[in-house]
């Protein structure tokens, strides 16, 4: 059984900083793509970031970019989001998910490629 368990969350001031850790069990880690989604109240859950299973390629949302850093740890079986100078617009439940395709070579935006997610760790930015 393939389980992703996200950490991290919580409440941060603004120009603050968070990292979110999603440690995934069940399956071999090294082989998958992986990625971070946000879902803020009364909006649609879009992808922050993503990371190909070489982690030699990533993908950043333009509202994240500079901000936010996706990093792998494959002995750990463990993504990361250091998230940096946070802000109000950030507040959402942060979930992480698993690529479907074994070692797809670029990051995909699209929610049904990815089968496996994380319970959501909420994050709150406060002004």
């Amino acid at each position: 059984q393939v389980q992703l368990v996200e950490s991290g969350g919580g409440l941060v001031q603004a120009g603050g900083s968070l990292r979110l850790s999603c440690v995934v069990s069940g399956r071999t880690f090294s082989n998958y793509a992986m990625a971070w989604f946000r879902q803020a109240p009364g909006k649609e859950r879009e992808i922050v970031a993503g990371l190909v299973w070489s982690g030699g390629r990533t993908y950043y949302a333009d509202s994240v970019k500079g901000r936010f850093t996706i990093s792998r740890d494959n002995a750990k079986n463990t993504v990361y989001l250091q998230m940096n100078s946070l802000k109000p617009e950030d507040t959402a439940v942060y979930y992480c998910a698993a690529d479907r395709a074994f070692r797809r070579v670029v990051v995909t935006a699209t929610q049904s490629d990815y089968d496996y997610w994380g319970q959501g760790t909420q994050v709150t930015v406060s002004s």
